[in-house]
């Protein structure tokens, strides 16, 4: 089987899973399980790719490890932060806007969108898993471990942050400003790009991984400017006293040290 092909099978399997996720969500009317659905799909693809792959390195197991660690604690934390509260404001607002339509095209406007995209992000974990050269790990490899070393520890260490301050009554309503995010407003974000510049890392290690430079940019452009920052601070700045001091204080993306606003 070919990488083109590997790939197709990938995405075709992606899609009818998530097909079948849809239909659970008509079921239920709450289309944000597909949020749960995220990191997991990546999980599928990468052992996808593993089994389909004609032979296996050491760069194999460790996209798929890595992968799967990644994968498995963002479903838990999304479901652990989202169970029992109905579905979230953004489906809500989307169903809304189709009215009763909303059933059927939420299939394509959320969960194949969904999969296309996570589809085009996981490219580098095909090309880091087939490769066949180099067979041993080499110092680019060490790099991207690195990389999405730093950018998990960001993300787990941010979620745990955000989750232990709203879960203080007496902080309702109010800012988080200490921690990671005092140096960046959104560590989480921050470290999920991270991971995937360091998975891309690795699969740069190999003759052709450069090539799928897109993928991590793809998921920085969505975080940053589509469905991440840009989007829940407008939310944020209309509910939150002293959200707009803490923008003008504390960089949105990469970690820095707060400005003096004197």
């Amino acid at each position: 089987m070919t990488g083109w092909t590997t790939a197709f099978v990938g995405l075709g399997a992606v899609l009818a899973v998530l097909s079948v996720v849809w239909m659970l969500s008509v079921k239920l009317r709450d289309a944000s399980i597909a949020d749960v659905c995220w990191g997991l799909g990546f999980v599928l693809l990468a052992w996808l790719y593993c089994v389909l792959s004609p032979t296996l390195t050491p760069r194999s197991w460790l996209v798929a490890a890595l992968t799967t660690m990644w994968g498995m604690r963002l479903a838990a934390h999304i479901f652990r932060r989202n169970h029992g509260k109905g579905e979230d404001r953004r489906y809500q607002a989307m169903r809304a806007a189709h009215g009763p339509v909303f059933w059927w095209r939420s299939l394509f406007t959320v969960f194949w969108l969904q999969g296309a995209l996570l589809w085009f992000v996981s490219l580098p974990l095909l090309v880091a898993v087939r490769a066949t050269q180099p067979a041993g790990l080499t110092v680019v490899d060490g790099l991207g471990v690195m990389l999405f070393g730093i950018g998990f520890g960001f993300e787990v260490v941010g979620d745990y942050q955000l989750e232990r301050f709203k879960g203080q009554p007496g902080n309702r309503g109010k800012v988080l400003e200490s921690g990671l995010w005092r140096y960046t407003r959104h560590p989480n974000y921050f470290g999920d790009a991270t991971v995937w510049w360091g998975l891309y890392v690795i699969a740069a290690s190999t003759s052709s991984g450069w090539l799928t430079i897109l993928s991590p940019s793809l998921m920085t452009l969505l975080l940053v400017r589509v469905s991440g920052v840009t989007l829940l601070e407008k939310g944020l700045t209309a509910s939150k006293p002293g959200y707009a001091e803490y923008i003008a204080r504390t960089p949105a993306f990469f970690p820095w040290f707060p400005r003096s606003t004197r």
